[in-house]
């Protein structure tokens, strides 16, 4: 309940949060047209004053400018917002004259003006256009540059970027939560920089109207006082001009602040840290540059006419200050040999050696002669496979492959390249760069001359061939692969060949991990009944034959329901196939919803039910060595009819037989499909194409 309480807590405040924003925005707006009395007005500009501070702070505590994203929209907003108020304002100072009472507005004239006599209008008068000319031509049109040209830079280096981090993930450097955030902030960062290109519109406009409000208050305020208010022409003009003069500034300074905010955040584009953070780290950098300003004042206070008062006090500032930096820097100097001396320690030592040496899940060693495939330099199209493949994997098998690690091995050939898992070569071949391989898919109409190879991923007879000649291949009937797909295949048939292996305890427990937060219900059950170690052996078994195990809430449901029953993994296994029925079946069937399978005799089944015989690995078949040969015999016959005919060989047979026809073939025929009854659900049409019978 304290949970529910507090998402709903958070919800209304938000909402409530958005409402203000709402209504704020609209009362901005709305003040354009309404008059306000005077301490509203007074409120309104002291809270103007207070946030163009506000932002000006949050920017300068801001470490990336993508941090303070809404600046552009603040930026809008508080121009919106200003220009309400003086809009206000020039209403009451033209509408009341000489008993407009704003104090904030007389507050500030009387500040700048002084007592209003012809020097403190002139004073003031001058003290507006300075400011008006620094906001515009120093701050204004600076940050306005700068911020189109980031903008422009920030889209075209776009594109780089992006691959660079695509490269840094295809090569394990980084995980894709790390890749899927950088893309984020790049992105942000872009949007960011697009968005202040012309948002920095928005202070020059202000600076333009407010000198245009200021003109005519001076001038309708003449025009009103002297022909509806009946006052002197000098005595209307001190008037409307001191109050234009205040009106005018205290417009214009929060301006000035926020101008100042837009061009301090779009000039630290390079920096990762607070603004004083940064002038702290480099203006402490080198002692030197103390030492010299400080000579130089000490120089310029012995020369006549100089105040040696003002320049010897800062020359000794400067001279500790040098002398502080020079103390720290050599105190880091000794720290840094300190640790550079406990570093250098004997390489013997029990500390320095790790008890564990750590294998990779999966690794890729090239020959020095195929570096250029990942290359960065010349497009690393193989890194963008390995990218590609990692996710297909994971949607096909269920099965999140962990980063490839690609390394270089100069033990082999040049242009040889080996799989590895954990440590354990499972797979080799060689690549001829420059080279493509063609393979014969049975429709070839007229060979053509190469050099004879294999195909490395599925060891079929192969050629390579130059890549003049690749057209006339593609014509012939061949198919034509070139190098960085030949590893790409290649990679693919390792991962399903060997995802069980690749499938360890931890990756395990991670599945188990992440499915929790969704279902925790049915990872809580399993695990009550079965070990982790139980769990992964049956996740082993199916990715062994192929079974992907990306619906986990079935196959937990399943093994919650029959665990009870018994912990032999080979029965939980089928029950977890039999829960993943019509998956299994559509992995298989045509587009009109077909099984075209093969049948067994059934006394020869039955023989092979009444070999099944105990083992440490589970239960087998042993059929005798002659049976054994008949069998296979038969199989292979019938296989490799169906295979001429085009179809993907299956066999089915009963719930009892199918774990010890799978084991009886896995040797000879490693990749055969066996199914049993079960497993057929019931809008798949089965159609048996022959029988395997011994003869």
């Amino acid at each position: 309940m304290s949970d529910a309480r507090r998402i709903l807590s958070d919800s209304f405040l938000k909402d409530r949060s958005d409402l203000f924003v709402a209504i704020g925005v609209v009362a901005v707006v709305m003040m354009l047209i309404i008059p306000l009395p005077t301490v509203l007005l007074d409120a309104l500009m002291a809270l103007n004053l207070v946030l163009a501070l506000l932002i000006l702070l949050i920017v300068l505590y801001t470490k990336r400018p993508t941090d303070f994203s809404i600046f552009p929209t603040i930026l809008l907003v508080s121009t919106v917002f200003g220009l309400a108020i003086n809009v206000s304002s020039t209403r009451l100072i033209l509408s009341q004259g000489a008993r407009f009472d704003g104090k904030m507005i007389k507050a500030f004239s009387s500040f700048v003006v002084g007592s209003g006599g012809t020097e403190g209008l002139v004073i003031g008068f001058v003290i507006f256009i300075v400011i008006i000319a620094v906001q515009a031509i120093v701050i204004t049109k600076g940050a306005t540059r700068v911020a189109e040209v980031a903008a422009r830079f920030a889209l075209d280096a776009l594109p780089g970027k992006q691959m660079a981090i695509e490269a840094e993930y295809n090569s394990g450097a980084i995980t894709e939560e790390e890749a899927f955030r950088r893309k984020n902030e790049l992105q942000r960062e872009v949007d960011f920089y697009g968005a202040m290109d012309g948002a920095s519109k928005f202070v020059s406009g202000n600076v333009k109207v407010g000198i245009f409000i200021t003109v005519i208050n001076v001038l309708g305020g003449i025009i009103i006082g002297v022909s509806l208010h009946g006052e002197n022409i000098i005595a209307a003009l001190g008037t409307y001009t001191t109050f234009s003069i205040g009106d005018g500034l205290l417009s214009q300074f929060p301006a000035l602040l926020v101008s100042t905010a837009t061009g301090i955040i779009v000039t630290r584009s390079i920096s990762d840290g607070t603004f004083g953070s940064d002038v702290t780290s480099q203006f402490s950098r080198d002692a030197r540059i103390y030492w010299i300003g400080a000579f130089v004042l000490a120089a310029l206070s012995l020369m006549p006419g100089f105040p040696w008062y003002v320049l010897i006090p800062l020359a000794l500032v400067l001279g500790f200050t040098a002398y502080r930096l020079g103390q720290g820097k050599l105190k880091q100097q000794e720290a840094e040999k300190t640790k550079t001396a406990a570093a250098k320690k004997p390489a013997d030592e029990s500390a320095e050696m790790s008890p564990v040496v750590p294998l990779d899940p999966l690794s890729l060693e090239l020959g020095y002669g195929l570096i250029p495939l990942v290359d960065r330099d010349k497009g690393a199209e193989l890194l963008e496979r390995v990218h590609r493949i990692r996710r297909e994997s994971a949607l096909d098998l269920g099965l999140v492959i962990p980063r490839i690690r690609i390394i270089d091995n100069m033990r082999l050939e040049p242009s040889e390249y080996c799989f590895k898992i954990k440590g354990v070569d499972v797979g080799r071949g060689k690549i001829r760069m420059g080279y493509f391989l063609c393979i014969n898919p049975g429709g070839v109409t007229d060979e053509i001359p190469g050099e004879k190879t294999k195909d490395p991923a599925f060891g079929l007879p192969a050629l390579w061939i130059s890549e003049d000649r690749r057209e006339e291949a593609e014509r012939a009937g061949y198919t034509v692969v070139d190098p960085p797909s030949i590893i790409a295949t290649h990679l693919t048939e390792i991962i399903k060949r060997h995802a069980a292996e690749i499938l360890g305890r931890q990756e395990t427990q991670g599945i188990l991990e992440t499915l929790k937060k969704e279902y925790p219900a049915v990872v809580e059950e399993a695990q009550k009944l079965l070990s982790l170690g139980e769990i992964q052996k049956v996740l082993q078994a199916l990715l062994r034959e192929q079974v992907s195990i990306r619906n986990m809430v079935a196959i937990l449901e399943a093994l919650a329901d029959f665990a009870p029953v018994t912990k032999d993994t080979q029965f939980l296994t089928e029950k977890a196939r039999q829960a993943l029925a019509r998956q299994i079946c559509l992995q298989y069937a045509d587009d009109e919803r077909t099984l075209r399978v093969l049948t067994i005799e059934q006394s020869l089944e039955q023989k092979i039910i009444d070999s099944r015989v105990e083992t440490s690995s589970g239960v087998v078949a042993a059929l005798e060595p002659a049976l054994q040969r008949a069998w296979i015999k038969a199989l292979s016959r019938s296989v490799a009819a169906m295979q001429e005919q085009g179809m993907i060989p299956l066999v089915l047979c009963s719930e009892a037989g199918r774990p010890l026809v799978k084991s009886s073939t896995e040797r000879e025929i490693p990749d055969l499909v066996v199914l049993s009854v079960p497993e057929i659900v019931a809008d798949i049409t089965v159609e048996a194409v022959g029988e395997i019978r011994i003869e």
